[in-house]
């Protein structure tokens, strides 16, 4: 029996690494960008992979951009492009006032978990705190009502071979063991923001809807510490012990640009802003912006690092 299920997790493996060998850039490699983040990468103590792309000028730089990696909480964005599908359909109501129980409880510091058994709450808020502040017991929720199966289903019919929701979905308990909650590639982790901005995900209501809960990020201390903060930034972060990521569309003065930072196997494991992956992400973002925008002028304040 054992065998059989270290088979399977081999054969995962293997397949993952086929689609990493597939798809090709839809955009001209900007090789000078992709020179200064190749430096970043190459003596990384763990695995890395970075998307970017311009979309004005359809050009970027792919590292790695088709490795499978564990998405932590990034793969609340697939839960909330589902929750938004079934309100779509009117399988379930944007404004509905909601009951909490306590069994929905996830462990950590939770908005949503210290409230008491009973206690009413309207379903846009949940999925606000799903996205915003990146509450675990409110994103539970919001993938129950959801129900993996179906967000899969949409990712799949919609193009997206890898990105996929593991935790409590049926017949994805192979790929848990691997990825966790959830698995993505840099490039659609990416192009799936970029789809949310174009209004090309469920409709362009549903879409606008999602991206202004996107760019009201409460943790914004790595990525989006590097960007002006006049900027608007849409994003989503997330974060195990071994992995470390960021997906976020910054719509810039020279037109929107579109990054994803993922790693995986970290060596370091530490929750300190030190740790060898949010440095990656804050180096990654401060260099394509000042690549992208040269000319802007801001420079962060000198005593913001105690804010963060």
């Amino acid at each position: 029996m054992r065998k059989t299920f270290y088979l399977k997790i081999l054969f995962i493996l293997f397949s993952s690494q086929l689609f990493a060998q597939a798809p090709t850039n839809s955009f001209k490699t900007d090789k000078a960008l992709e020179k200064k983040l190749q430096v970043l990468v190459k003596d990384f103590q763990g695995v890395a992979g970075i998307y970017v792309k311009h979309l004005k000028k359809n050009t970027g730089v792919a590292i790695q951009a088709d490795t499978v990696f564990p998405t932590a909480s990034m793969i609340k964005v697939p839960i909330t492009i589902g929750l938004f599908n079934k309100i779509e359909k009117g399988e379930l109501d944007y404004h509905a006032i909601l009951t909490y129980k306590d069994s929905l409880l996830y462990a950590g510091e939770d908005i949503l978990g210290s409230f008491k058994d009973g206690e009413k709450i309207a379903l846009s808020k949940v999925a606000m705190l799903m996205i915003t502040t990146s509450d675990n017991t409110a994103s539970l929720w919001c993938q129950a009502m959801a129900t993996g199966t179906a967000i899969n289903e949409w990712l799949a019919a919609n193009g997206f071979e890898n990105t996929r929701v593991n935790s409590r979905t049926a017949g994805r308990e192979a790929y848990r063991k691997i990825y966790g909650w959830g698995q993505t590639t840099p490039r659609e982790m990416a192009e799936l923001l970029v789809k949310i901005r174009k209004g090309e995900v469920i409709s362009p209501a549903a879409s606008e809807r999602i991206y202004r809960n996107m760019v009201r990020i409460y943790w914004d201390g790595e990525a989006l510490s590097q960007i002006p903060p006049t900027i608007q930034v849409a994003s989503k972060q997330g974060a195990v012990n071994q992995s470390r990521s960021e997906v976020f569309l910054v719509n810039a003065p020279s037109g929107d640009y579109v990054v994803c930072v993922t790693t995986k196997n970290q060596k370091d494991e530490s929750w300190t802003r030190n740790n060898e992956g949010y440095q990656l992400l804050r180096n990654v973002s401060k260099i394509v912006w000042e690549h992208y925008e040269p000319k802007f002028q801001w420079t962060a304040p000198a005593e913001i690092e105690k804010w963060y």
